[in-house]
C-alpha cells in the first residue's frame, strides 16, 4: 500500500512539473518570485530585482501580500455565507494586484500560484476571485479579455475540488558558471 501511495504522490508531482513547464518564462519567473515573497522563502529583492522598476514592483507585492496571512486564517466554509464578503474581497484585491502585473496570462498559472500561496482549501474560491479580479477596470481591457477567456467552463463550474496539497514549489535556480 505504501508503494502505491508514493506512486500517486510522484505522479501528482510530475503533473505539477509538466503544468509549470507549460507556462511562459515570464509566468514561471513571476510564480517563483511570488512564492518567495508570499511564503517568505528568500529575499526577493536580492534574487529578483534587476532594476529600480522591478524593485518597486516587489515592494508593492510585499505590501499586497500582507493580506495572505489573513486569507490563510479566515478561509470560510464552502457551505455557508459567514465571512465570505471579507474573504472574497481580500482575495480579489490581492488577485487583482497579481493580474495587473501582466505576468500571469491565464487562469491555470493563477491557480497554480494561489494553490501554493494559500493551500489546497482555497481551490473552490479561485474561479470566483479570478473572474472578479480579471473583470475589474484596473485590468487593461485587452488583458481582461484574454484572462476571462482563459478560464474553462470545467474550471468555472467544477462540482468538486481536490484536497491534495501541492507537491511542487518552484524555486530560483542559480545558473552555474561555465
Amino acid at each position: 500500500m505504501r508503494h502505491i501511495r508514493n506512486a500517486g504522490t510522484a505522479s501528482l508531482a510530475i503533473a505539477e512539473f509538466r503544468e509549470f513547464a507549460s507556462f511562459t518564462p515570464f509566468e514561471q519567473r513571476y510564480i517563483k518570485r511570488s512564492l518567495d515573497v508570499g511564503l517568505g522563502r528568500q529575499d526577493a529583492f536580492k534574487l529578483w530585482a534587476r532594476d529600480a522598476a522591478e524593485s518597486a514592483s516587489i515592494r508593492s507585492q510585499y505590501v499586497a501580500y500582507q493580506e495572505l496571512k489573513t486569507l490563510r486564517r479566515e478561509l470560510p466554509e464552502e457551505t455557508g455565507f459567514e465571512g465570505v464578503e471579507a474573504f472574497i474581497g481580500k482575495l480579489i484585491r490581492v488577485s487583482a494586484f497579481d493580474l495587473a502585473q501582466e505576468r500571469l496570462s491565464c487562469f491555470s498559472s493563477y491557480r497554480f500560484l494561489y494553490e501554493r500561496l494559500l493551500g489546497p482549501d482555497v481551490r473552490p474560491w479561485l474561479p470566483a476571485a479570478f473572474c472578479g479580479a480579471a473583470a475589474l477596470p484596473q485590468i487593461r481591457p485587452d488583458n481582461r479579455k484574454q484572462l476571462l477567456q482563459s478560464i474553462s467552463e470545467a474550471a468555472a463550474t467544477a462540482p468538486g475540488w481536490s484536497a491534495a496539497a501541492p507537491r511542487f514549489f518552484p524555486e530560483w535556480v542559480e545558473k552555474e558558471a561555465a
